[in-house]
């Protein structure tokens, strides 16, 4: 198994202080996603207006929760996290001894065998499916084991955009959470309680109201107007358009069928 160290990616780790406190109840109160139940899920935290701020995958580990969620915005999301947790005894910090691995292909929920620099076993239950949509293939999370495991952020990156799926602050950032796609890569729950930006995400869902989206396309159909990001060397570009000037014959099948509807 090609296995790929995203070292743009790193882990918060959420652990109660005091046995009154419960970590899923406190985050519950403040993601797109239902986390009462099987881990991991994708998320986001949004602002109050429902503009995605940081997406993210949840994972279990026993009483804790891990967040597997970009390098680059780790210290500001745990910051984030913090002003919510008011005088609640909830540690939130980076976890230096996790990082995240992946591999295109599927088998997650079983033990997963590394390379190099040789096997890799990987608990069950830090290794999954990407639960976006199975075509991602699997992530885990382990203790990185040697300094010359190759980087895996390119292969991510071409596979994440040939598969038209945004991510990140800076294709997401600022952008309604449903014009994101969550709805087509699980990342929202609608029958959970309230959380930041539930109002007006509930109300986008209710009326159908998603004008915009979120689309991967060729860099040189790309409008620059209504671009996000743009990512030459590999051919594609990440667009915030109009879905009544989008043709579900050119997207992909998980993104075509929820504009179809």
């Amino acid at each position: 198994m090609n296995a790929n160290w995203l070292k743009s990616r790193s882990i918060i780790r959420m652990r109660a202080e005091e046995p009154s406190e419960n970590v899923r109840v406190f985050l519950q109160g403040l993601i797109t996603n239902d986390v009462s139940g099987d881990l991991p899920v994708y998320a986001a935290l949004l602002s109050a207006q429902g503009k995605a701020m940081f997406d993210f995958f949840v994972w279990p580990d026993g009483e804790d929760i891990l967040l597997d969620c970009e390098q680059a915005q780790a210290d500001a999301l745990a910051k984030r996290l913090s002003l919510y947790r008011l005088r609640r005894k909830i540690r939130i910090e980076p976890d230096e001894t996790l990082a995240v691995f992946w591999t295109p292909e599927r088998g997650g929920g079983k033990l997963i065998p590394g390379s190099p620099p040789g096997e890799l076993m990987i608990p069950a239950e830090h290794a999954a499916t990407d639960p976006r949509i199975p075509e991602m293939g699997s992530r885990w999370l382990a203790q990185p084991v040697s300094l010359e495991w190759p980087e895996g952020d390119n292969n991510y990156l071409a596979h994440r955009l040939a598969h038209g799926i945004p991510e990140g602050s800076a294709e997401l950032g600022d952008i309604l959470w449903l014009e994101t796609n969550a709805v087509e890569l699980n990342g929202v729950s609608f029958e959970k309680g309230c959380y930041i930006g539930q109002e007006n995400t509930a109300r986008m869902n209710w009326r159908q109201k998603v004008n915009r989206r979120l689309v991967v396309v060729p860099f040189d159909q790309s409008q620059e107007k209504r671009r996000k990001a743009a990512y030459s060397e590999l051919g594609f570009a990440v667009d915030h358009l109009r879905v009544a000037d989008l043709d579900p014959a050119t997207l992909p099948d998980w993104q075509a069928a929820g504009i179809s509807e």
